[in-house]
């Protein structure tokens, strides 16, 4: 079973690992202790003693933005990462976040559907955002009111 708790330094190794497997442009290392160290919300979802998943944002004046939400391959198509981002929001939510903002590649169906899914509408674009093979690519912005966040759904 799933199960989340705030990252901490030791797992920087294990988080990572799971982010070069999971993306082509996976962050540095530098990036999550630095995400640590200004005190973003910084989580990893644990199946047993492996960390399957990290999931980062940042919550402000009524805010929060989803950084990362990274599940390993192995463990994708088995509703990890709705769980994580349902798991973000609602912590969001309870700090106070009204509005909750991402940007997704604009190539991610998959990440795209979640989002939808959760609640999610597009609001920009964010032109060459991300590194891509050849050149950058386009984020798609993302929004979505926490009001209606059914807190029932969260995963502790």
């Amino acid at each position: 079973m799933l199960t989340f708790r705030p990252m901490r330094d030791d797992d920087l190794r294990a988080v990572l690992a799971v982010e070069r497997q999971s993306y082509a442009f996976p962050w540095s290392l530098g990036i999550f202790e630095d995400c640590l160290r200004v005190g973003y919300s910084c989580w990893v979802g644990e199946l047993g003693s492996e960390i399957a998943a990290h999931g980062i944002m940042s919550v402000a004046v009524g805010e929060c933005h989803v950084f990362n939400l990274c599940v390993h391959p192995d463990h994708q198509r088995r509703g990890y990462g709705r769980r994580l981002l349902r798991h973000l929001l609602s912590q969001a939510l309870e700090r106070g976040a009204e509005t909750a903002f991402l940007e997704v590649r604009a190539s991610n169906a998959g990440a795209r559907a979640l989002y939808a899914s959760e609640g999610f509408c597009e609001i920009g674009t964010r032109p060459r955002y991300y590194p891509a093979p050849g050149g950058r690519e386009d984020a798609t912005l993302l929004a979505r009111q926490l009001g209606d966040l059914d807190l029932g759904q969260r995963v502790a």
